[in-house]
């Protein structure tokens, strides 16, 4: 076995590592699997015979990789229209991360919701990277620091005001898991039924409803984001029509739904709760990001 070989094995053996820390870094899964092919030749180029801890080492590169992709999205961000939702990590509903291979269980572990991942989005890159290293890989700082060149005490300040903005938005549900999917399906349920009262009576009264802009302009043809009990009451009623092809889905970890018209998917849904109410819904919604998700487990 040549030493290129060897190193091919053992990179596939860290791969799915690999792409869970970029997926968690950049919130899209297509990235994410370019950052890691970017990683491998990196270190197909390198010495890693002079590597004592390749996992480290290949974790390095991929933060330093999508590092560099977050600040050229930060340096562009202007250009963008809308609210661009991270890629859903969408199973079936009966046995979330456990009927899926390794690497998909590896990107959903913990629990990483779309939520967290959008306040990751509104992070600094070095914030989101001190974070995700250090607070869901458990990397120590003094190996986070030259990644981000600053000090290990500089770099773990940038994790700290990580923690306080995303312990200031994210609560973890207070509800267990099928009290979650009740909710989810009662408001399916209302919302095919026509029934407002009993769509607001599920809702947080603040409840927050966000979608990806597609070429109607952002949420249903409107605003990407929209608020309030009421308003996405009246909102999920024009499109009752749609709730019987709605099928149960885990969306990164939590309960949701994947809709489907004539066969063919039509929004990714991911639901938050809190409370014992919905507290957020985020919709994926663009034809060309569904047309690449993995949806094989609830497809009609």
């Amino acid at each position: 076995m040549t030493d290129r070989d060897w190193l091919a094995e053992r990179f596939e053996d860290h791969r799915a590592h690999l792409r869970a820390v970029a997926y968690r870094m950049l919130g899209s899964l297509a990235e994410a699997e370019d950052t890691v092919q970017d990683a491998w030749l990196r270190a197909s180029r390198a010495d890693a015979d002079a590597v004592d801890n390749l996992g480290g080492w290949l974790t390095t590169i991929v933060a330093r990789l999508a590092l560099d992709r977050l600040r050229a999205r930060a340096a562009r961000r202007e250009e963008l229209v809308g609210l661009e939702i991270p890629d859903p990590i969408v199973e079936p509903p009966e046995a979330p991360g456990q009927a899926s291979d390794p690497e998909r269980q590896a990107m959903v572990a913990d629990s990483i919701g779309l939520a967290m991942l959008i306040v990751l989005d509104q992070l600094t890159p070095p914030e989101r990277l001190a974070f995700v290293l250090h607070d869901t890989f458990g990397i120590p700082f003094e190996e986070i620091a030259p990644i981000v060149d600053r000090s290990p005490t500089a770099t773990r300040k940038l994790a700290s005001r990580a923690r306080q903005r995303v312990r200031g938005t994210i609560r973890p549900p207070d509800a267990s898991p099928a009290r979650q999917r009740e909710l989810v399906n009662a408001f399916f349920a209302a919302a095919g039924a026509g029934d407002f009262e009993a769509l607001v009576r599920v809702l947080d009264p603040d409840v927050v409803v966000r979608a990806d802009a597609g070429e109607g302009g952002g949420l249903f043809g409107g605003p990407s984001e929209i608020r309030g009990a009421e308003v996405v009451a009246r909102t999920a009623l024009r499109f009752s029509a749609l709730a019987p092809g709605a099928r149960a889905a885990t969306v990164n970890g939590a309960p949701g739904f994947v809709v489907f018209t004539d066969r063919r998917p039509f929004a990714v849904v991911a639901f938050s709760i809190r409370g014992d109410r919905i507290v957020e819904i985020d919709f994926v919604l663009r034809p060309d990001r569904l047309a690449r998700l993995d949806l094989g487990g609830v497809r009609p």
